[in-house]
């Protein structure tokens, strides 16, 4: 499945310009920093939304590209800071911001990263998108909090669950569409539809990285990452209330004190498969995705809203 990337080539090529300047400093470490930053952007999945969600409802403009800066200057802003937050030395198979230039400089990246972003909207007057995004950030922090609280005591059920990814992944791409419709039309229903959309979009897309950490041949190679970080996802979730005591026990007691040995990661992932719980994972991803395609079907038919539909089964048949 191919992003649908031609449908919006024009819009991407002009938003690259665009955002180097937005992300632009005048202290030189900045500057290096954010050249290094720019350079290593992943697949601009978020950018694409606001694009298509922009055709969808009317014509792209230079609200429409401010929109998608401030959309990718938020998600690097959050994605730095949650280097530092999870120690984590790489980010998309290159060095982290974190691992080169350590917690001081990252932290305070992020924070000009945010700051930038702000302006950018504050200084033409995006109050309606500024107020989209920023919602969209307070959920993110309140979704690793409450990850970060739950995670503690290993006692999570499925709605907590849903709370959280909901927050944590799903409230910027509903922002990003929401801001997206509002900046060509500044119509409340198409942007509140939009919203939706990209909410269902989001859950499917993490429930679906939350896939990877298990093996099956929808996924491909487990990684179990998620387990070693003592991370209760939905596969885990569900087979927790599914086996008997003991299983039970022995699985927590696992994810608390053995979550590095790789043999007791392989003999998780083994008692999830057999539990059901990446069958009742899929099903809930498609779920999403089927209430999402609906959201979409709301809205006339045209090479737009396929293009859509292609990039909804992306996030959904991905494998990486």
């Amino acid at each position: 499945m191919k992003l649908p990337v031609n449908l919006i080539e024009h819009e991407l090529k002009v938003f690259e310009e665009k955002f180097k300047d937005a992300a632009k400093s005048h202290v030189s470490m900045l500057d290096r920093i954010m050249r290094y930053v720019v350079k290593r952007k992943g697949k601009q999945l978020r950018p694409m939304f606001v694009f298509l969600s922009a055709r969808l409802c009317g014509t792209v403009n230079e609200s429409t590209y401010r929109a998608a800066s401030l959309v990718e200057l938020l998600h690097t802003a959050t994605l730095v800071h949650d280097d530092v937050v999870d120690d984590a030395q790489e980010r998309r198979g290159f060095f982290s911001v974190y691992a080169l230039w350590k917690n001081k400089a990252s932290v305070l990246v992020g924070d000009y990263l945010l700051a930038k972003g702000l302006l950018l909207s504050l200084d033409n007057n995006d109050f309606q998108i500024l107020k989209f995004l920023s919602d969209a950030v307070r959920q993110m922090s309140e979704g690793e909090l409450l990850q970060m609280e739950k995670s503690r005591s290993l006692n999570l059920d499925e709605s907590v669950y849903f709370e959280i990814i909901k927050n944590k992944t799903a409230s910027l791409l509903a922002s990003a569409c929401a801001a997206g419709a509002w900046s060509v039309a500044g119509d409340e229903d198409q942007a509140q539809r939009m919203r939706a959309f990209g909410e269902k979009v989001g859950m499917a897309f993490q429930i679906k990285d939350d896939l990877f950490d298990y093996a099956s041949d929808d996924v491909g190679k487990p990684t179990g990452n998620d387990i070693k970080e003592k991370k209760l996802t939905l596969p885990l979730i569900y087979t927790l209330s599914h086996v008997d005591k003991e299983t039970r026990r022995k699985l927590i007691y696992i994810i608390k004190n053995e979550n590095t040995r790789k043999e007791k990661v392989n003999y998780i992932i083994d008692v999830v498969e057999k539990s059901g719980g990446i069958d009742y994972t899929i099903n809930k991803m498609n779920e999403y995705k089927s209430q999402a395609l609906q959201v979409l079907h709301t809205f006339p038919q045209s090479e737009i809203r396929t293009g859509f539909e292609d990039l909804v089964n992306f996030v959904t048949d991905r494998k990486y």
